[in-house]
């Protein structure tokens, strides 16, 4: 795939950037291997971390200008590119002040002696990272990694290589050495590649079911960590002691944002029988009342999908769920004389279990939505499925959601509100939405030598 921008309100393409070869992957890697060597990522944190602060000012001063790039270059609504920017240098602040309290040594007792489990770097990491949130996934990579002392090597995806290039001048603006942070418009083979070499640790990929599979197979080949963030296929539980209300506006959000393109977006709406059809019809009428337009514009709620590519595959899945028995209850279609690619909000119900887009992820403004009789019914309907990254729960009865919380097979739940995230909170899932956490205190453990030292008595 070609590193280009084209702006997927008009398509028109923006600019065109060129990719590294061969050899200045191998001089990309000798330089962040090398940095890994000294005193840089063996000594003192301080230097660092105060290349985080650095960091973390830089972008808050430069919110306007990062988010408008984000916007123009995937159709993120100008106002959640602001919140990303913003949640970018709040992830930097973060770990410029606690990494060094997460990363000292752990004391344990023993007969044995005086012993300590120590954190240092590993090496040098590879990340894959994708277009959705195209300065928040490389966040969650460099800040606890950078404070622990590895190098990175992105390969970010390639219809934002301005975010991606604009994010590697930040860190380095930020007096990050040459090394600490390096973008690569690179193939995938240029990946595998670099997973191959003895000198690159570990890796870590937020994406695809199916480059997950591919990149984390490469990396056990070679005995070598990794992380993965894959899809989700997140249920959103509308209990029948709710605040419909509260739900039924959670619910559009949960779904419409980013036009849909979240791995943790409410994708399956799980809904008691007694509260279905009020529901239904209040998230049909907020699902109608979102407003497609230019996603520069305040105003418009509901931008375009980031591709063409994007467009044509969703369109297709929806076609396919309809023709496999579920029922079109909204939406259904692309947005016709128009140049740029925007879909329709959509509601399929009546879906079976040998439906496809039972087990799919729809990565776009397409809901689904299923009625159970019972709180035994959702759990089940949660857990049947092969993903398990987040989810959400709305009941007034505090206990019962949380009973339910910890029967659900997924990496996070929240209870009266959509998923969401924060530095301070770890993020990830199980089955095959991935495996490792990124943020908090375990984003940071990943990729480093939990090194045990003992002074024997």
């Amino acid at each position: 795939m070609p590193y280009q921008t084209v702006n997927p309100f008009n398509n028109k393409l923006i600019k065109e950037y060129p990719t590294h070869d061969d050899q200045q992957v191998q001089q990309a890697l000798a330089t962040a291997h090398d940095l890994y060597k000294s005193e840089w990522a063996q000594g003192d944190i301080q230097p660092r971390l105060q290349v985080l602060h650095k960091l973390s000012e830089l972008i808050s001063a430069r919110v306007d200008e990062l988010a408008k790039i984000a916007s123009e270059e995937m159709g993120k609504l100008i106002e959640q590119s602001r919140g990303e920017a913003k949640l970018c240098a709040a992830i930097a602040k973060y770990y410029a002040e606690h990494a060094e309290e997460f990363l000292k040594p752990t004391r344990y007792p023993t007969e044995l002696g005086e012993a300590w489990v120590e954190n240092a770097p590993i090496g040098v990491l590879v990340a894959v990272e994708p277009w959705n949130f195209p300065y928040y996934q490389l966040m969650r990579v460099l800040a606890p990694n950078l404070a622990a002392g590895n190098s990175i090597l992105v390969k970010h995806a390639s219809i934002v290589p301005h975010c991606a290039e604009v994010f590697e001048q930040l860190v380095t603006e930020a007096g990050a050495p040459k090394g600490a942070y390096t973008n690569l418009f690179i193939s995938t083979d240029q990946v595998g590649n670099l997973i191959d070499d003895d000198r690159v640790q570990g890796v870590a990929l937020t994406g695809s079911e199916k480059a997950g599979s591919i990149v984390a197979a490469r990396a056990a080949g070679k005995l070598k960590k990794s992380t993965l963030e894959l899809g989700g296929n997140d249920i959103f539980a509308v209990l029948d002691d709710c605040d419909l209300d509260k739900a039924v506006k959670a619910a559009a959000f949960a779904r419409l944002n980013n036009c849909g393109q979240v791995c943790t977006g409410a994708k399956r709406f799980i809904v008691h029988e007694k509260v279905a059809d009020q529901f239904l019809q209040g998230f049909t009428e907020q699902m109608k009342a979102a407003k497609l337009g230019d996603p520069l514009d305040p105003t418009t709620t509901l931008g375009p999908l980031s591709s063409a590519q994007a467009l044509k595959d969703l369109e297709k899945q929806v076609n396919d769920a309809v023709k496999a028995g579920a029922t079109l209850h909204l939406g259904g279609k692309k947005v016709e004389n128009n140049p740029g690619n925007f879909y329709l909000p959509t509601i399929l119900t009546n879906i079976k279990r040998d439906n496809p887009a039972y087990f799919q992820e729809f990565f776009g403004p397409v809901a689904q939505v299923y009625v159970v009789k019972d709180d035994d019914e959702l759990v089940k309907l949660a857990n049947d499925s092969n993903y398990g990254l987040g989810g959400a729960l709305f009941t007034q009865d505090i206990e019962r959601g949380k009973k339910l919380a910890s029967r659900i097979e997924t990496g996070m739940v929240y209870i009266n509100s959509l998923t969401d995230t924060a530095p301070e909170l770890p993020f990830g899932g199980i089955k095959r939405s991935g495996y490792g956490r990124e943020l908090s205190d375990l984003g940071i453990k990943e990729f480093v030598n939990q090194k045990l030292v003992v002074v024997a008595k």
